[in-house]
């Protein structure tokens, strides 16, 4: 799939109060300094859509982008975990990104995103356990691979799926990324483009 379009539609810090869309969106989130905004800017060919900051905890808000003259909708969620924000702030993200997740009739995956440098954290171990408890449709995307040679990527990636394989009894699809080499990029929009075509049909 080829990215045409995208342009920045709204942000919400109210999960009902976001765009009544019926196309297919599919949201983004991960931990703070996972690379998201870098891999969202990546994946859609524009370099400053998502706000790429050197502080974690930039993205505080649902921002909606629309792809493609709105034939699917990207999602960017404030990332969970460590964050230098206040810790009412970061009470207030987690209600609004679980209704979120938890309501969005139109979200058709969720790309949960890993840092593959680091061993596997207990924080995003329990968030992908609570996606398969609602029972929302996910895959993961490690990100930063191009930080490690090809060996240790894969070594941190097998850890992490080896972490997983203690609590799933089937593992979900992932894909490696890097924002710098555009590692993951056809991949990703294969995927989503791949899913886009079985909804309409």
């Amino acid at each position: 799939m080829k990215i045409v379009s995208a342009e920045f539609l709204i942000s919400n810090s109210d999960f009902k109060k976001c765009p009544k869309i019926r196309e297919p969106e599919y949201a983004f989130i991960g931990r703070s300094n996972v690379g998201k905004s870098s891999l969202i800017n990546m994946l859609l060919g524009r370099n400053k859509l998502a706000k790429v900051s050197s502080k974690p905890g930039k993205t505080q808000l649902i921002n909606h982008f629309k792809v493609n003259e709105g034939t699917w909708y990207l999602v960017d969620l404030p990332g969970y975990g460590w964050a230098k924000v206040s810790k009412s702030l970061r009470s207030e993200w987690e209600p609004m990104t679980k209704g979120y997740l938890t309501t969005r009739e139109n979200l058709a995956c969720v790309f949960v995103l890993i840092d593959c440098r680091i061993p596997p954290q207990q924080i995003d171990l329990d968030f992908i356990d609570q996606l398969g408890e609602y029972g929302i449709p996910f895959i993961i995307v490690f990100t930063k691979a191009d930080k490690l040679t090809k060996n240790k990527v894969q070594s941190g990636v097998a850890a992490f799926m080896k972490a997983l394989k203690q609590r799933w009894e089937e593992l979900p699809q992932y894909i490696i990324t890097s924002s710098e080499a555009k590692t993951g990029r056809d991949e990703l929009l294969d995927f989503i483009g791949d899913i886009n075509e079985s909804i309409k049909s």
